[in-house]
């Protein structure tokens, strides 16, 4: 930085890109031979690798943002814009989904006997495990902003302790949609039904799960005095994150498991 006349920050060449895209390949080939072939050793190379390439950019880029000083006002500026276009397309993703579900349940067609649900599928009871996962994921975007306005705040105790609630909420939704799951009285193949219902919620959980991982990376972030209440753009970002995850889940829950049943 000393030889900069700019306060943009030029990245170093990095491996991590094609580890990454290494990753992708072998993960969903991974995931092709276990369907196709019950064979798990591709999908675990995929994934150690992954796990790899994960720790080692997300320390590149701590390393940057909090030791280096790289992380500069018109940089996190840059990044702000980054993550806005990224949860953006996050939204065009899931709306895909709900296209879906709506083009097949407000006209339903003679194959599926013209009704919603199609005949034979029984649906879940949304005032049961949906509703209360419906109340933990609001709880969770009520802590995290809590977490958020202590940071500012420079309340490191209430700070942790509000991440820690978030993460344990998180990790809470995604046992209580594993169960669901587990006792669903219908499968993924059983018709556009359950097609639409199993890719929007199981999309929505992975999107728990990497919230999740970004909420648990800021927390151990928080412990080793990285985030000031200034400069804590990795926290933010992942506020953001789960904020879009429980609006999604607002739209799933009345959609799919209210409207929908």
């Amino acid at each position: 930085m000393a030889h900069q006349t700019h306060a943009f920050h030029m990245v170093d060449p990095s491996p991590w890109p094609l580890t990454g895209a290494a990753t992708a390949f072998l993960v969903t080939s991974g995931l092709a031979a276990w369907f196709h072939f019950n064979t798990l050793i591709i999908l675990m190379m995929g994934l150690a690798l992954m796990w790899m390439t994960m720790y080692q950019w997300w320390r590149d880029v701590v390393r940057e943002s909090t030791f280096q000083g790289h992380h500069t006002p018109p940089v996190q500026k840059g990044l702000r814009y980054g993550m806005i276009l990224f949860i953006t397309s996050e939204v065009f993703f899931f709306i895909g989904f709900f296209w879906a579900f709506y083009n097949a349940s407000l006209a339903p067609t003679p194959e599926i006997g013209e009704s919603w649900p199609p005949a034979g599928i029984i649906p879940f009871n949304p005032l049961e495990i949906p509703l209360l996962n419906t109340a933990v994921l609001l709880a969770s975007g009520v802590s995290v902003t809590w977490a958020h306005h202590s940071l500012m705040q420079t309340n490191r105790k209430e700070a942790l302790q509000a991440l820690v609630i978030t993460v344990i909420l998180g990790l809470y939704f995604t046992l209580l949609q594993a169960a669901e799951y587990y006792e669903a009285p219908f499968t993924i193949a059983d018709g556009i039904y359950g097609t639409t219902f199993f890719v929007a919620t199981g999309f929505h959980g992975l999107h728990v799960i990497i919230g999740s991982l970004f909420l648990v990376m800021c927390l151990l972030r928080q412990l080793f005095f990285h985030f000031t209440p200034q400069h804590h753009f990795g926290f933010e970002a992942a506020a953001w994150y789960w904020h879009f995850v429980d609006i999604v889940w607002l739209f799933l829950y009345v959609s799919i498991y209210w409207w929908g049943s």
